[in-house]
């Protein structure tokens, strides 16, 4: 039995194939356990033009769209003279720090990733480093808010990641989090058919009462909480379907040939929830 990063509860039962849920909060998770060299490998560069996305760095401006939606909901809690600097956990490429560098005195991120951490680096200037979270020393530097998107669910310790971040988090500072809702209406329509649910790179699925309870764990208290829609590039949507789901490569080619691609969409299907939680004090 694994126990549980919200409760501590010691006690599943199979949900889907391959999928537990704790009996004791609900929190559902994937039966598996991969080490640094297993995980390592799925976020090679193939993850990010081939196995996940058809090509991440192509769709800069798709991408850096949705973080505009992003920080416009993040401004409203943001404190100009409380809030300078950021980190983001799980940077990959680096586009969301690109967009924000001249917003905050100090922007930094942080990825397993060499190929992301290399182009953030050496092409867009920025202060990442390679390395897992856990396992890197900040020393004694606090960071005001911390920026977690779509990366919780890839951890395999979402909760010691918390409670890491929290230790270098001043009182009143700001996590910023997007992730699946297994909860939400698709999610429980779709069941286990739902998109998201893709082990071994989704580990954990949160609702917004687990989640809640996870942060309140290590001293943040929700403060939004809402379901985030997202803007798609119509490429990446074709890849998904046709090459990663349904093996019809030459289909997607001909579209691709046939200009079919050359443009993205809105869309909100309610099951991506975006959390933003504060720092409580002493």
């Amino acid at each position: 039995m694994k126990e549980c990063v919200v409760c501590g509860g010691l006690q599943q039962k199979p949900l889907y194939t391959g999928i537990l849920q704790c009996e004791t909060c609900g929190h559902v998770f994937a039966d598996l356990s991969l080490n640094d060299e297993e995980l390592l490998k799925i976020y090679h560069k193939s993850y990010f033009s081939g196995d996940e996305y058809s090509d991440y760095v192509a769709d800069k401006q798709v991408i850096q769209k949705n973080f505009a939606l992003r920080m416009k909901v993040l401004k409203r809690f943001l404190d100009p003279d409380r809030h300078k600097k950021v980190l983001e956990v799980g940077s990959a490429y680096g586009f969301f720090l690109e967009m924000i560098y001249d917003q905050f005195e100090h922007v930094s991120g942080i990825d397993i990733t060499e190929d992301g951490v290399r182009h953030a680096r050496d092409q867009l200037n920025l202060d990442v480093v390679q390395a897992d979270l856990l396992q890197y020393d900040y020393q004694d530097r606090l960071f005001d808010v911390v920026c977690l998107w779509d990366t919780i669910e890839h951890l395999r310790c979402p909760n010691l990641y918390l409670e890491k971040i929290s230790r270098h988090m001043p009182a009143d500072g700001l996590i910023a989090i997007t992730t699946g809702d297994i909860d939400s209406l698709n999610a429980r329509l779709k069941k286990e058919h739902w998109r998201l649910i893709h082990p071994p790179t989704h580990i954990h699925y949160f609702s917004k009462r687990t989640l809640a309870r996870l942060l309140r764990n290590y001293g943040f208290e929700v403060i939004y909480n809402s379901y985030s829609g997202f803007y798609r590039s119509m490429k990446n949507v074709a890849y998904n379907v046709l090459v990663l789901r349904r093996s019809n490569q030459k289909f997607y080619n001909l579209l691709e040939r046939l200009g079919a691609y050359h443009f993205d969409f809105y869309l909100n299907m309610y099951d991506i929830m975006y959390v933003i939680a504060k720092k409580k004090g002493a």
